[in-house]
């Protein structure tokens, strides 16, 4: 089936931007939003309100948090979303009022929430059922707002489901821009620290240099906290840093990502300081195997299931069936973990031109230490594009 992410495009699935222009033309935000309003329409919606700031970001290019937005079904008298947000953003918002009315609260934000959809958004008689984020609103919220509503309200609030990541999932061309230039961030920044580590250095102070030559580079954050796990810490996939200290001899697992106007990457490798343990060096040419004959695969039509299977078998086959519990691997946009999930635990999905995923093929053993090796790729209509250009070949990755 089709999704609503899928409606406006370029291919037959994928949406253009104003870079190319082909199919629609002017800022994507205003096309973004009409491609919702259509949405809201065809689920015989009147409105529907945005709570998740990162869908806010990505419908109006406005990323400070702390705002939500009213758009309204489409039709030939509907009137211009409405974002609703306080002093502290004034200045910033102006630039979106081309595409987007903003009201500025001056009081409690359910409170402003309330009067403007009773009133239709602040232009116009209020009608229908409002669209609500139900994955992302509190049940507290739901109330507020149902009490705001007035007799009735309760009833004409309907919970909606990924409404906006429906959209999301397929990437337009200046999306796909974008995380490239955050993926180039993120590689340089390593190359940067990659000769400056050495033993007796702890995981802690590697990481901070690498989070700081990101942001030297344009980064605004770092996607997550940067894990570096030295020796046997590599066997636990979300480490945390601390003042464990890297050791010659032993292996070194890098898994950092890098956001550039709101648009993540996420990359791992995994190093050595000198020679490779050897059970450590058999496992990497597993993983890099795995992950090599995945990405390899990935095209559009391919589901989900079936990409993370290829890995999956290959550690298999391997022996390594029971040290590799996670997904294969996930999307990527404005947030570092989103739709669609290349796992075996959950329901598959067919891949489509403009996804973009990383695939990250891991091998954990207790008490040893851990290989992952992750790059990130877009669907294209043939196959899929490699965003990353770093090595991941044994030799490379010895320090």
């Amino acid at each position: 089936m089709t999704s609503p992410a899928a409606a406006q495009t370029k291919s037959p699935n994928r949406p253009t931007s104003a870079k190319n222009g082909k199919a629609e033309s002017g800022p994507p935000h205003a096309h973004r939003l009409q491609r919702l309003a259509r949405i809201v329409a065809d689920m015989d919606i009147a409105t529907f309100l945005v709570t998740n700031p990162k869908d806010v970001g990505y419908l109006t290019g406005f990323l400070g948090g702390d705002s939500y937005l009213i758009v309204q079904a489409a039709s030939h008298k509907a009137p211009k979303p409405v974002v609703v947000s306080d002093f502290r953003y004034k200045e910033e918002l102006e630039h979106i009022q081309s595409i987007a009315d903003v009201h500025i609260r001056t009081g409690p934000m359910m409170d402003a929430l309330g009067q403007l959809l009773v009133s239709g958004g602040g232009q116009g008689e209020s009608a229908g059922k409002i669209g609500i984020q139900a994955e992302h609103m509190t049940i507290a919220e739901r109330a507020s707002i149902a009490r705001k509503l007035g007799a009735g309200g309760g009833k004409r609030l309907s919970d909606t489901m990924g409404v906006v990541p429906r959209l999301r999932v397929i990437k337009d061309d200046l999306e796909i821009g974008l995380i490239k230039k955050a993926a180039k961030i993120q590689q340089d920044a390593l190359m940067a620290v990659l000769p400056t580590i050495k033993p007796g250095q702890t995981e802690s102070e590697v990481a901070a240099a690498i989070e700081s030559e990101m942001k030297r580079r344009g980064s605004s954050e770092p996607g997550f906290q940067t894990i570096v796990a030295a020796g046997a810490n590599g066997s636990l996939p979300h480490y945390r840093p601390q003042q464990k200290k890297l050791a010659a001899g032993k292996p070194l697992l890098i898994d950092w990502g890098a956001v550039y106007q709101g648009y993540h990457s996420d990359m791992t490798r995994t190093f050595s300081l000198g020679k490779w343990p050897a059970k450590v060096a058999e496992i990497f040419q597993i993983a890099l195997d795995a992950q090599m004959k995945s990405a390899a695969a990935l095209a559009p039509g391919k589901s989900t299931k079936e990409i993370d299977g290829i890995a999956r078998d290959h550690i298999a086959k391997a022996g390594y069936a029971d040290f590799f519990g996670h997904g294969l691997g996930h999307g990527l946009g404005l947030n570092g973990h989103e739709e669609p999930r290349l796992t075996n635990m959950l329901a598959p999905t067919r891949l489509e031109p403009g996804m973009v995923v990383t695939i990250e093929p891991g091998i954990y053993l207790p008490g040893v230490g851990g290989v992952r090796i992750e790059d990130d790729y877009v669907i294209t209509d043939t196959g899929a594009e490699c965003l990353c250009s770093m090595k991941k070949d044994l030799e490379w990755c010895t320090l």
